[in-house]
Parts: structure tokens; C-alpha cells; sequence
């Protein structure tokens, strides 16, 4: 990731962003480009949307796609690929939200290390976060973090293991998730 020059308040980064063509997201004084994504990272997103869709209904939590903004104490501003928040207030701002429940990040060989560590650690400090979830994009691989009164804890779903997102009450085939991928399973 490229930071352009640093110095920038989180007022001047929101008024960047409204004028962009380009995404950028912002940490602590920093603005990073976002780049493009591959036809795996996209089917995966667009999978894991899809299930969301089909099981949220017309409920009282929403999921949004890479498109609108997840922020805490403008300390950082963040295009996750995915989350729900189920949180009234969050119905506030259209442009960003700062009460999610669930985050999703489909990782990427540019971004895994970031989404992993200072993300992760940059997202635990928003109280209303219970799910932390990791899609690999190099095996049918899926990292739940999971906060409880003990701390974070993480659990592994791999090839036919169901997935399990408490925070929301949703199990998924691994299958579906991988579907139409170059790592789609044919067992």
C-alpha cells in the first residue's frame, strides 16, 4: 500500500473522497490508493454478499459492499469488502458507518499482512465489532475472529467445513462461498 502525502485530517480525507474517482482509505493522517482486485476476490465478495442478502432479508441489520466506509474516532476510515451493522444509528450517515457487528476481508497477497495485523487491531476497537472474518483467496480457507469477555479468539473453516458466523445467526457451505472461483471444489 501507497500513502500519499501524510498530514491529512480525517475532513479533508472525507472531502477527497467525495470528489475521487478513486478510493482511498485513511489511517491516522495517512491516504492509501486502493487498488483493483482479481475475478477471485470479486466472486468471493460477491458470494459472501449474496448469502448475506438471502438471509437478512428484510431484518433489521443491512450489509454493505466495498463501497461505503467503516470508521472509528476518525482514527481510520476503511473499505471493508463487506460487514453488517445492525446498530439504528449507523442509519445517520450514508456514506459512513461506525457500528458494525460483522467485518469481512477477502485477502489479497498486497494486503493480507495489513488486514491481519494493524487493521485488525485498528477494527477491535469499535465495541459493537463481534466478527472478524478472513476469506484466503489462495485455498478454501476461512479465519473467524470472534470477540468474547476473554478477548479475540479465532477459529479455521476449511474445505467442507460449514461456516459459522454467530454475530448474525448465518452457516454457509465453504462450497458456496468458493463458488465460480479458480478454487471452487468438485467433490
Amino acid at each position: 500500500m501507497i500513502a500519499l502525502p501524510s498530514g491529512f485530517s480525517p475532513q479533508a480525507y472525507l472531502e477527497l473522497e467525495l470528489e475521487s474517482t478513486i478510493r482511498h482509505e485513511y489511517r491516522q493522517g495517512l491516504v492509501y490508493a486502493m487498488a483493483g482486485g482479481i475475478d477471485d476476490h470479486s466472486r468471493l465478495a460477491i458470494n459472501f454478499l449474496t448469502a448475506l442478502n438471502l438471509h437478512l432479508r428484510d431484518g433489521p441489520c443491512r450489509f454493505f459492499a466495498g463501497d461505503v466506509k467503516v470508521n472509528y474516532r476518525d482514527q481510520f476510515f476503511y473499505y471493508p469488502d463487506a460487514f453488517v451493522t445492525c446498530d439504528p444509528r449507523d442509519q445517520q450517515n450514508r456514506y459512513v458507518k461506525q457500528f458494525p457487528k460483522l467485518i469481512l476481508e477477502v485477502l489479497s497477497p498486497a494486503t493480507e499482512n495489513f488486514d491481519r495485523t494493524e487493521k485488525f487491531q485498528d477494527h477491535q476497537r469499535i465495541t459493537t465489532l463481534e466478527e472478524y472474518v478472513l476469506i484466503s483467496q489462495t485455498q478454501q480457507e476461512v479465519e473467524v475472529w470472534r470477540r468474547s469477555p476473554q478477548g479475540w479468539t479465532s477459529q479455521i473453516y476449511r474445505t467442507i467445513d460449514p461456516v459459522k458466523l454467530t454475530s448474525i445467526h448465518l452457516e454457509m457451505p465453504i462450497s458456496e462461498l468458493y463458488r465460480g472461483t479458480s478454487l471452487e471444489s468438485f467433490i
